[in-house]
């Protein structure tokens, strides 16, 4: 985690390092918060998380370096226990939220097959990983052909790119939605309907509150810094 600790540089940027881009603050590589070097693959990922640190005030706001927070987590989390993580986000396959439908009522159900089912078909035609869809509670078991194959595409992901679809997965609930999102199939506006659809229907029939809205817009944040991380990554 990014410390909220005094400003203690008076410039920040992009340089080439071995293996790629680093961050320097007046000249001195930035490191992880466990002493890891940085070399980013792309120039372009290096200049934004240089622009983070420059923009920077008198005191480092952690909330205002989404993409330095998902490089760090990169080299420091993910890389380190890449098993474990992929484990994790392939088991969301499981208990998709997208594969559990209401049954009632019948517009929120058509809403759900409107925006649920083009993903659920998506996964079928462009990942061979057809998902079986059921409504109510019931645990449905999905296909293990699906499951091997998405572990497949989950694994074919490098430690920053894991980090960006691990991010999204908890953001969004759905590996559906999270893998849609990393491979542009939907925009981050577009994952966080579909990720919270039935809050918004709820929100609709019963009126909105502050607090709720300020969460749904940290979700979207999120969801528009993974993938803009993963753009700026092949940029």
């Amino acid at each position: 985690m990014i410390q909220a600790t005094k400003r203690f540089y008076k410039r920040a940027e992009p340089a080439e390092v071995e293996g790629g881009y680093g961050i320097f603050l007046d000249g001195r590589p930035v490191r992880t918060p466990g002493r890891r070097e940085l070399a980013l693959p792309s120039w372009p990922l290096a200049t934004a998380l240089a622009t983070e640190w420059e923009t920077q005030e008198e005191q480092l706001d952690p909330e205002a370096m989404p993409l330095t927070a998902l490089a760090f987590t990169a080299r420091d989390v993910v890389a380190p226990r890449r098993p474990e993580v992929v484990d994790e986000i392939v088991a969301y396959s499981e208990t998709d939220v997208l594969c559990y439908r209401a049954s009632y009522p019948d517009n929120l159900a058509q809403r759900q097959q409107e925006v649920w089912q083009p993903l659920i078909d998506w996964m079928a035609s462009g990942l061979g990983a057809p998902l079986e869809v059921t409504t109510g509670i019931q645990v449905v078991e999905q296909p293990a052909t699906s499951r091997q194959r998405l572990r497949k595409a989950v694994e074919a992901y490098d430690d920053l790119a894991l980090t960006s679809l691990s991010s999204a997965v908890s953001t969004s609930g759905s590996l559906v939605i999270a893998l849609a999102l990393c491979e542009k199939q939907i925009s981050a506006e577009e994952a966080f309907a579909a990720a919270e659809l039935d809050e918004t229907y709820e929100m609709e029939q019963w009126g909105w509150d502050r607090e709720a809205q300020e969460r749904r817009d940290r979700l979207l944040a999120e969801l528009q810094n993974a993938r803009r991380f993963l753009e700026l990554m092949k940029a």
